[in-house]
């Protein structure tokens, strides 16, 4: 019973602290995989973000365009745009070009960080990853 309770509490000062502290922050995820979308669009809302999903660089690029997140988490390997050329095309529109973006790869981070050198990015997550640590870092670079 106090569990839930807690879960409750915590649920209250979630809503709380995004309708009267203005913590709606937004949360761009680009990546072709539904089930990670999912897994971080619940846990992510369940913070108090907004989430919106895209399923490739393409579209990606252009809801960032249309949206202007304040975060954008994208994945490397893509089909059609992959993530280096999605990053390219965000940096080029002025309303995302200083968003910040971590990136997603199953990928070690030795072996892209090259790739990214002269792209400013926030962060890199390494798949599989830990919840906690992600939105740990989320919120870091939010300053939240």
């Amino acid at each position: 019973m106090l569990k839930y309770w807690l879960l409750g509490i915590k649920f209250f000062f979630t809503k709380f602290r995004m309708v009267f502290l203005d913590a709606w922050k937004k949360i761009l995820i680009i990546d072709d995989e539904e089930d990670i979308q999912k897994l971080l669009r619940i846990r992510l809302e369940q913070e108090g973000f907004v989430v919106i999903t895209a399923g490739d660089g393409e579209v990606g690029a252009k809801i960032a365009e249309l949206e202007a997140p304040d975060l954008i988490l994208l994945d490397i390997m893509m089909p059609k745009v992959d993530g280096y050329s999605c990053l390219k095309e965000i940096r080029r529109i002025q309303k995302t070009k200083d968003t910040p973006v971590v990136m997603l790869s199953g990928k070690e981070e030795e072996k892209v960080r090259d790739l990214f050198a002269f792209q400013k990015i926030s962060g890199y997550v390494e798949k599989p990853f830990e919840l906690d640590n992600l939105v740990s870092k989320i919120k870091e670079i939010l300053k939240i």
